[in-house]
């Protein structure tokens, strides 16, 4: 089959197409071939080493996509070839950079009708990171006023949307005026170009747009130092939700900003909540359903072929996209 592979960490140059054998799916796995798979920040980091689950190269990335299942594996019996599903997770040295992969079938959900497998392959490590964070952790109720950090990345899009869904007053920061502007289009009340209020400009900015009270959820899917004006933007009572340091920068933390407000700094890593017992099908099924019936918005911005992994990456780590970058694999991409 058909793979990128990466055979020592480095840059965007070590993604490199491979001939490699099929998988065998083993007792508790499913075989899928794969339509999409959807591009991460955290598939970055595994390629250059940085992932505290990189393992050790040769190395194929990818956490989420979907396809077609081909082949279930000893014990599997609520999967059956044919079935259109998507999945997280292709483990440490199989992912889902490739035609085929195998993965534990605690891990996979059937799609209902109204859900292309395009769309499906950015559900499960974005979207499910954001719906997480905004239903389980911060509890985000109509009574909230929301600040989503990076609005205009794949979890920021969708946060901003399941935050407006709850009926939350949502201020969406992102890093342009047209990125601004586009996650104004998925159900933020405010949108705030942050290069134009640098530092701490942009909190006074939020604390402006929130009559000095400070916002009840700030959701920081920056981190560095970015973090720490996350806490001096969050008011009394309020929840900080640390999800990602795409900054790769030490944050630098002063209890003072937020210790006299009794606020609470929440963390969230997926890999290291399924190690835990989190069970990700519930939610990955609730997902799915709202976005079939045209609750939620799954904007997928760049497609690139398998091949061409590297070119995804580049882009990523520009920060030049907006919403999801998704790698085209295999002939039923986008049913």
């Amino acid at each position: 089959m058909r793979a990128v592979r990466i055979d020592r960490f480095g840059g965007p140059e070590v993604l490199v197409p491979v001939d490699v054998p099929d998988p065998v799916p083993g007792p508790g796995e499913v075989l899928v071939r794969i339509a999409a798979a959807g591009v991460n920040r955290a598939d970055a980091l595994l390629r250059a080493g940085l992932y505290h689950r990189a393992g050790h190269p040769p190395l194929i990335p990818g956490a989420e996509a979907a396809g077609v299942v081909v082949e279930v594996g000893e014990g599997v019996t609520d999967f059956a070839p044919g079935q259109r599903v998507m999945g997280l997770d292709g483990g440490k040295s199989s992912g889902f950079y490739a035609e085929l992969a195998t993965v534990s079938a605690t891990q996979v959900v059937v799609l209902p009708e109204g859900v292309d497998l395009a769309r499906a392959a950015a559900l499960p490590i974005a979207w499910l990171s954001a719906w997480y964070c905004v239903r389980h952790l911060a509890r985000v109720s109509k009574d909230d006023t929301v600040v989503v950090k990076a609005a205009a990345s794949g979890v920021g899009t969708a946060a901003v949307q399941i935050a407006a869904e709850a009926g939350a007053r949502v201020i969406a920061l992102a890093g342009s005026a047209e990125k601004a502007a586009w996650a104004g289009e998925f159900g933020a009340d405010v949108t705030v170009d942050t290069s134009a209020f640098p530092d701490d400009a942009e909190v006074a900015e939020v604390l402006r747009l929130t009559d000095g009270r400070g916002a009840d959820v700030v959701l920081d899917t920056v981190g560095g130092r970015a973090f720490g004006r996350s806490l001096r933007e969050v008011g009394h009572g309020g929840r900080v939700v640390a999800l990602a340091n795409v900054a790769l920068e030490p944050s630098t933390v002063d209890t003072r900003d937020f210790y006299p407000k009794n606020a609470s700094i929440l963390g969230f890593q997926l890999t290291n909540l399924q190690i835990h017992g989190y069970d990700p099908r519930p939610d990955l099924r609730e997902l799915a359903d709202r976005v079939a019936a045209g609750g939620y918005r799954v904007p997928i911005e760049t497609v690139v072929p398998l091949e061409e992994a590297r070119a995804a990456h580049e882009r990523l780590e520009r920060r030049d996209n907006r919403g999801k970058i998704v790698l085209s694999v295999g002939p039923e991409f986008g049913k």
